[in-house]
């Protein structure tokens, strides 16, 4: 949704039960990203615009642009078919002996991306650090991915705030890669904070779980984690075997994301109140039942009483958070 967002600042400091998140004025276009299958998972890519239904709070909305799976080509400035990757890293301590398969894993995804109009990469331990990169410049992401080294403690919700927060400025699809255990065990915001970060965004994630050293205990916690981040935003949770078969979770990702069905609409709900808004997509037809459809459950409407929130500038974690 072009311009919403709640300010890392907000969820930091918590906010109490009657209070509203607060958004950028001007919201006018509802984004969402949509990814259909069959009963055994294959990636369905041959619906037209026709075929889908938008309701918001029950009411119909007519369909304003769409983009159907599988035809991609990096899109104008400015425009909603852009492709905006993000990848995070985590270069924790827990991660040093699988790093350089993680490392490699990481730059062969991204190296099959070439609709992809640029890269945010977030590296993260202790610190978090931010950088984007252009089609250009991908000599450079790759540099920067090889040379990080493991160490340190896993600020991981920090690390997804600071993307959400970069993400909440561009237009278009908008795609998050994580590859964590997400044993946060740094962050200053918490997991519930986080969700609602992720509510307020229109970012699809992809978790993909790292859980070779752990305990069955704290696997079963951290996977449910990883699988809330990624089904919150219409994304999905892979769970590789080992590290090694990453590969095989990364190109079922790339798969995902070239068969997505760009969708948006101009909301007929003119209030401006920062209410969540549940939002559900249908295929249309007696032979689409066996279908299955996955995207985000909703948005929150624009508030603009009393101004509204732009992003939170990264001087307000001077130590811990750098570009």
């Amino acid at each position: 949704m072009r311009g919403a967002w709640i300010g890392v600042l907000a969820a930091v400091a918590g906010l109490s039960a009657d209070q509203r998140p607060s958004f950028r004025s001007g919201v006018d276009l509802v984004s969402l990203n949509v990814t259909v299958t069959d009963r055994k998972g294959g990636l369905i890519t041959t619906l037209d615009q026709d075929d889908f239904e938008i309701f918001e709070d029950g009411r119909k909305q007519a369909i304003t642009f769409f983009l159907s799976g599988g035809q991609r080509g990096r899109g104008e400035a400015g425009s909603p078919f852009e492709l905006h990757v993000g990848v995070l890293l985590d270069i924790s301590g827990s991660m040093e002996l699988d790093i350089r398969q993680v490392q490699n894993a990481a730059v062969k995804f991204l190296t099959t991306l070439d609709g992809a109009d640029d890269f945010t990469l977030v590296d993260f331990d202790t610190q978090v650090r931010v950088a984007r990169f252009g089609q250009p410049d991908f000599p450079r992401l790759v540099e920067r991915i090889r040379s990080r080294r493991p160490g340190g403690n896993t600020a991981l919700y920090d690390a997804m705030g600071v993307y959400l927060d970069n993400a909440s400025s561009e237009q278009g699809r908008k795609i998050l890669v994580l590859y964590s255990d997400g044993a946060d065990n740094q962050s200053e915001i918490t997991f519930a904070d986080l969700r609602d970060l992720l509510k307020a965004s229109d970012v699809t994630v992809y978790t993909i779980g790292y859980f070779t050293h752990m305990t069955s205990s704290a696997r079963a916690m951290f996977e449910m984690n990883l699988k809330d981040i990624a089904e919150i935003t219409g994304g999905q949770f892979f769970d590789p075997a080992s590290p090694k078969d990453l590969e095989s979770s990364y190109a079922r990702v790339k798969a995902e994301i070239d068969a997505q069905y760009a969708i948006g609409y101009l909301s007929s709900n003119p209030r401006a109140d920062g209410a969540w808004r549940k939002v559900e997509i249908k295929l249309v037809g007696a032979d689409r039942k066996d279908l299955r459809l996955r995207a985000r459950k909703g948005y929150f409407a624009p508030y603009r009483e009393g101004g509204a929130a732009g992003p939170v500038p990264f001087t307000l974690y001077p130590r811990r958070f750098h570009r």
